[in-house]
């Protein structure tokens, strides 16, 4: 789902949504707490929290130098709220520390930061009101110039062990003052930076495997919901891989001019993403639906806001106020056919609502977070993450789904494609080939005879068939007919084509054979076989067969030759007496058959 917070203050039109923590606030104390006791740091204890120790007094002059942040040092205080966060703030805000290694440590600390999209963070480390250490960090330095290539804001401090030292932070940026700060031990801080490194690996690994499935889908099925899945996902990653750091450390190093629009961007790429996929989900299926439209208007919005932010026409806290609104935007458009499809028993409707409730709740406990109504820790601080991969593997369950409908579909038509040819073919009453499925069997085996592999086609006509048709009725014809029809494949080998051609007259085309003789064998066996009478329930009846038959190549090398010198000669043998075989090798002349 796409990240609509942006790092940055949501909208008033938003807070709504985010109702449920109000009381969050009327819990926590809004009092100012005393001055807290410097810290004292303990190599046993590897990580030291510094949020206890923190005072903070704002500049709302922004001018202010550390110079004068000492001489008021007295005017610092605890934060209000809950801790690590110091909520939106437009001015810059100093904090306040003070630290003392014990006496058995060696005095290496490092000082890690963890929240990357801060834009300057000026750290001083003052022993007697002196610096004895300052660096500047913040996503806005170029990452060649940090002092540790981490992905979060991190210092080694260098401590005398036994003596005080007060740490001064000023901080300022855009978006929230997200303050996880945390005094680590070397081995324990690389310790963290491989777990989170880790994490960050499996999560990132995870989207980057969902996105080339979807394309690689999209690519072989063209169904532009693979598509725009991948949209979603792109955003959505992006979006993380701000976030966390990762994105700065690895992909847009130094580019600056990129990580200050990153956020912004990946939002409005999720953003223009859920708009195609969710409108494609519920009425893709219905071109001139009203929502369908609407929601593709909301994505060519998003891609318009795009390019006027890249081309630097809009600032990044006009973007980030609009995309604030958009977010929830396709999700709320959404909400009513999703409610609909869910009482219908529709999966989809059901994975849609689910999604949409974790979005809210993780959307919900990022900003409670930036706004200082939830305190900082690991779950909180990745509630958002966690929540849109989920939410991806959710809507991964609807391409699934997409997918299998698709196939079915595929099969179905298949099916009925097959269905219609069999129907186009076959005789519906004793299911052999007509003259169509006829004429296709035949082409194709005469490209495979010669004179070492001959094809012989027999045109047999049952003798005695219109007495007993006409005696019995149709009933008892049609029953004859199949019965004919089982008889004549009880001759035949299996690879052999038995058609009928209409009425009483039967086609059997044989291949492979290796003399005339073979053929003429087959002749009389087929006569042999039509020798016992017919058993039809309680009536017993008999016919005869007489038959026609011509070889390729040697009497013709097309269908219809030989069909006709075949039926020619089973027209012969009917004038001479029936129940016969004779070939034509030329000499009958055509009939008109």
């Amino acid at each position: 789902m796409p990240p609509f917070i942006a790092l940055t203050p949501p909208l008033p039109t938003l807070r709504w949504a985010l109702c449920w923590l109000l009381w969050l606030c009327m819990c926590a104390g809004v009092h100012a707490a005393p001055a807290p006791a410097a810290l004292v740091l303990r190599d046993a204890a590897g990580t030291v929290p510094a949020w206890p120790a923190v005072t903070v007094l704002a500049d709302a002059s922004r001018q202010r130098t550390l110079a004068d942040m000492q001489a008021q040092a007295s005017r610092f205080q605890a934060p209000a709220g809950t801790s690590g966060t110091l909520g939106v703030r437009p001015e810059p805000m100093w904090l306040r520390m003070g630290l003392m290694a014990e006496h058995m440590s060696d005095g290496r600390w490092v000082l890690d930061i963890d929240y990357p999209p801060l834009n300057r963070i000026d750290v001083f480390l003052t022993q007697g009101g002196q610096v004895a250490q300052h660096a500047t960090l913040g996503n806005l330095q170029p990452y060649s110039q940090r002092p540790l290539y981490t992905r979060s804001h991190t210092l080694v401090l260098d401590l005398v062990p036994g003596q005080p030292y007060e740490l001064w932070l000023r901080v300022e940026t855009a978006g929230a003052m997200v303050l996880p700060i945390t005094l680590n031990k070397p081995a324990t801080q690389l310790r963290r930076a491989v777990d989170e490194q880790m994490l960050q690996g499996v999560l990132t690994g995870l989207a980057l495997c969902l996105l080339v499935y979807s394309l690689a889908q999209w690519a072989s099925l063209r169904d532009p919901l693979f598509a725009q899945y991948a949209l979603l996902l792109t955003g959505s990653l992006l979006f993380s891989l701000h976030l966390f750091g990762v994105g700065k450390q690895y992909l847009w190093i130094n580019a600056i001019w990129f990580e200050v629009r990153a956020a912004s961007l990946a939002a409005l790429t999720a953003t223009c993403g859920s708009f195609l996929f969710i409108s494609q989900v519920l009425v893709g299926h219905l071109p001139r639906s009203r929502l369908l439209w609407a929601m593709r208007s909301g994505a060519v919005l998003c891609g318009v806001l795009a390019l006027v932010y890249v081309l630097e026409l809009l600032s990044s806290h006009v973007i980030t106020g609009i995309v604030s609104l958009l977010g929830l935007v396709p999700a709320l458009m959404g909400i009513p056919g999703a409610l609909q499809r869910a009482r219908r028993g529709d999966s989809i409707g059901t994975t849609l609502l689910l999604a949409w409730v974790v979005y809210f709740g993780a959307t919900a406990t990022m900003v409670g977070v930036i706004r200082g109504w939830l305190p900082v820790n690991f779950w909180t601080l990745h509630s958002f993450q966690f929540g849109s991969t989920i939410d991806m593997l959710l809507f991964m369950r609807l391409l699934g789904q997409q997918a299998q409908r698709l196939h079915t579909a595929a099969q179905v038509a298949t099916e009925e494609r097959d269905a219609m040819r069999s129907l186009a073919h076959t005789d519906p009453l004793t299911g052999l080939p007509n003259r169509r499925g006829l004429h296709a069997a035949l082409s194709l085996a005469l490209g495979r005879c010669d004179s070492q592999s001959l094809l012989a086609v027999y045109v047999m006509d049952l003798d005695g068939f219109k007495p007993i048709n006409d005696q019995h009725g149709h009933d008892v014809g049609d029953a004859l007919l199949v019965a004919a029809t089982r008889r004549l494949l009880a001759q035949v080998r299996h690879n052999d084509v038995v058609a009928r051609l209409g009425g009483d007259e039967f086609v059997l085309m044989t291949s492979g054979l290796g003399t005339p003789e073979q053929a003429q064998d087959l002749g009389l066996k087929l006569l042999e076989a039509f020798r016992t009478p017919f058993v039809l329930g309680n009536i017993e009846v008999a016919v005869g067969l007489t038959i026609g038959y011509a070889i390729a190549p040697h009497d013709g090398s097309d269908p219809g030759t030989l069909l006709k010198r075949a039926d020619a000669a089973m027209y012969s043998g009917k004038q001479s007496g029936k129940f016969c075989v004779r070939r034509n090798a030329g000499e009958l002349a055509l009939s008109s058959a």
